[in-house]
């Protein structure tokens, strides 16, 4: 159902890779809300997934974007001002890669030099981001940007290895940005911390699905979708949230303020 909430918006979608993505059904959803969109992601993305079949879904021109890079988020955020005639009104960061973990190296005997690209891709990228769409005045008055998190930035998952860290600094990147932006054009910058989702690069994680098993077991509501993720970003990206900023916001059916469950205690007792 749509509630036309983004009628008239402009927004940039990074990391959509296919279909069981977030970022691929955040599109979705801004395109039914009547958003106009422009699809970004890392070349090498690009080519292993599907970004070109949304592109014609949403009707969005394709910008590939090393976020790593500052030639070329200069050149994604200058393009991007050329498409839509002006700035944009929301900025969706889905973004995310340990590189360590991709090597089968522990979080007790991480690369360091593996570490960073983790950090960069992962974090600092939205900083990347920010700092050159302020430069560029590329975010409208109001606008919202929404970085995806998870909660092993406050509390230990085993195998989540350095993603951890990275989820750490990418919320406090957010906070402190936000705060800047906020008095600069009342740009608000907020992280979901979302339920684990069987994406293709969450399904890389070791012992995914007992891990994504007993998050469903001990959320009250069970795990929020990928679906229901969308629909909170729409809200975050609508003027219904314009005084929403610099938080990190749990969608995770309960489980952040769950300490156990009555189903993961009968699971144990058994």
């Amino acid at each position: 159902m749509s509630y036309n909430l983004l009628k008239g918006k402009k927004g940039i979608i990074f990391g959509a890779l296919d279909e069981k993505s977030i970022a691929w059904k955040t599109a979705l959803r801004c395109h039914e809300e009547g958003a106009e969109l422009l699809l970004t992601n890392a070349p090498v993305a690009m080519r292993m997934g599907e970004i070109n079949k949304l592109a014609e879904l949403v009707n969005a021109p394709v910008i590939p974007c090393d976020v790593t890079s500052n030639e070329d988020v200069k050149n994604l955020i200058i393009k991007a001002k050329e498409h839509f005639g002006g700035g944009v009104d929301f900025i969706l960061h889905s973004i995310g890669m340990s590189v360590n973990m991709r090597k089968g190296k522990s979080y007790t005997e991480i690369d360091y030099g593996f570490n960073a690209k983790t950090l960069d891709i992962s974090a600092t990228s939205l900083h990347r981001v920010l700092a050159v769409a302020m430069k560029e005045n590329a975010i409208n008055e109001w606008g919202s940007v929404v970085a995806l998190t998870y909660i092993a930035a406050q509390r230990v998952f085993p195998n989540y290895n350095e993603m951890a860290d990275a989820k750490s600094l990418l919320e406090s990147v957010a906070r402190s940005f936000g705060y800047y932006y906020a008095v600069d054009k009342k740009v608000r910058i907020n992280t979901i911390s979302q339920s684990p989702v069987r994406t293709t690069a969450g399904s890389g994680v070791k012992g995914f699905e007992g891990f994504i098993n007993y998050a469903e077991k001990m959320s009250p509501l069970g795990n929020a979708s990928a679906e229901d993720c969308a629909n909170y970003c729409i809200t975050l990206f609508s003027d219904l949230t314009k005084m929403v900023t610099m938080q990190n916001l749990f969608h995770d059916g309960g489980f952040s303020s769950t300490g156990v469950s009555e189903q993961v205690i009968e699971m144990m007792e058994k």
